[in-house]
């Protein structure tokens, strides 16, 4: 039997972010569940509207065209419909010509239980509590959060992240929530030569970079940014652990706390991966954000003196 190749990029995407379904999430608010699934099926020939996540994935998916296998990038539909329901999103699916072809319909409960067997390194979805499990399982996931729509005329797909508790861990992040930016540039000078550790991002970028491998570095088809608010000195720490992970980033952009969304906008981000709240519903309006519900911003204040 089939299996998932190692080597590819693998993304699971829940329908509400792929398609526009607040109509239809609408009647299941107000109406309750059977209402929701006759209007499903009533409607199951009405190809849905692309979602947040749509062009980001037709971009993706664009590019098993060029490059050979193993490699390449394989999209998972996990959706909280029931087969019945879900029809219509593999209607719209076959409708726009995407190459999706495994599913999990999960007829209302959660589905981030199937993330690890399809061997997805990326989950995106418009639910944060399932969002929250897979990060928790040590899967790179964010909640898109409404807002801009990518630029689709530019078939180039471009990646920007955050950098603590997105790429890379929390644990600057902390010092600074504790002590404050003097504290905070005392300990990131103290240890500019020492990597950081992880984050939940780090997994995704690696495979990410394996499929821009394939490619030229001039010519490349992803693009990725590092869009931090960390200014010098403590960008020292942030160059030598990405020299040290071996991980190339085609822009890093250090802002010294400034907003983060003309720069993001001038970039011309797909989509922006960012663990504070503020920051990506300041970035939603403009582009494709996903809120990554990670570390020390994401806990509550009893959670942070409970850490200590």
């Amino acid at each position: 039997m089939a299996a998932m190749h190692p080597e590819k990029l693998v993304i699971a995407i829940s329908s509400r972010a792929l398609f526009d379904l607040d109509e239809a999430h609408r009647v299941f608010e107000e109406q309750g569940l059977e209402a929701y699934s006759r209007y499903q099926i009533a409607h199951e020939q009405d190809p849905l509207a692309p979602g947040q996540a749509f062009t980001m994935v037709r971009k993706l998916l664009d590019l098993n065209g060029q490059v050979e296998e193993p490699l390449g990038v394989e999209v998972v539909l996990l959706s909280r419909n029931s087969a019945d329901t879900g029809l219509r999103v593999f209607n719209s699916i076959e409708h726009y010509g995407l190459g999706i072809t495994r599913a999990a319909f999960c007829g209302g409960e959660p589905p981030w239980r199937y993330i690890h067997a399809f061997g997805c390194q990326l989950f995106l979805s418009s639910e944060s509590d399932d969002v929250r499990k897979a990060l928790e399982n040590n899967v790179a996931a964010a909640t898109l959060v409404s807002g801009g729509r990518q630029d689709a005329d530019i078939r180039q797909i471009r990646f920007a992240f955050d950098g603590d508790a997105v790429l890379f861990s929390d644990e600057a992040e902390r010092v600074f929530k504790e002590g404050g930016l003097e504290a905070f540039t005392a300990s990131e000078r103290a240890a500019r030569h020492e990597p950081l550790q992880g984050g939940p991002f780090k997994s995704f970028l690696f495979a990410l970079q394996r499929l821009q491998s394939a490619f030229p570095a001039t010519e490349s088809p992803i693009r990725t940014a590092l869009v931090t608010a960390r200014s010098a000195p403590a960008h020292e720490r942030v160059i030598r652990t990405l020299r040290a992970w071996d991980i190339r980033i085609d822009e890093s952009i250090f802002l010294g706390g400034m907003n983060k969304t003309e720069f993001l906008r001038a970039y011309r981000a797909d989509v922006f991966f960012d663990d504070q709240q503020t920051h990506c519903d300041l970035a939603a309006e403009h582009i494709t954000t996903g809120h990554v519900p990670h570390g020390v911003a994401n806990q509550t204040k009893v959670d942070v003196s409970s850490a200590d």
